[in-house]
């Protein structure tokens, strides 16, 4: 199965302290994260981990792509999404 949508590496140089939109934490839920999409307009959103250290973009695309698969659960969160896109 593959997931388009998800970038593993942020666009930006360096650590992705520069990648633009907003910076979520990479354990929020797939349906939060569409939530926040919808409330503020924009359809990508920076991951990061705990130490505040960019992980990937994901993409409001991608997520309503994986939504729609027979394998998803209200429970996934976005980091495991970023492991299903390697």
């Amino acid at each position: 199965m593959q997931h388009h949508g998800v970038d593993p590496s942020p666009k930006a140089g360096g650590d992705g302290r520069d990648a633009c939109g907003p910076r979520v934490c990479d354990d929020m839920t797939v349906e939060v994260a569409l939530s926040l999409m919808a409330g503020a307009r924009v359809d990508h959103l920076v991951l990061c981990d705990g130490d505040e250290q960019s992980t990937g973009l994901i993409t409001l695309a991608g997520l309503a792509v994986l939504r729609g698969s027979p394998t998803y659960t209200d429970r996934l969160r976005l980091r495991d999404v970023l492991t299903l896109a390697r």
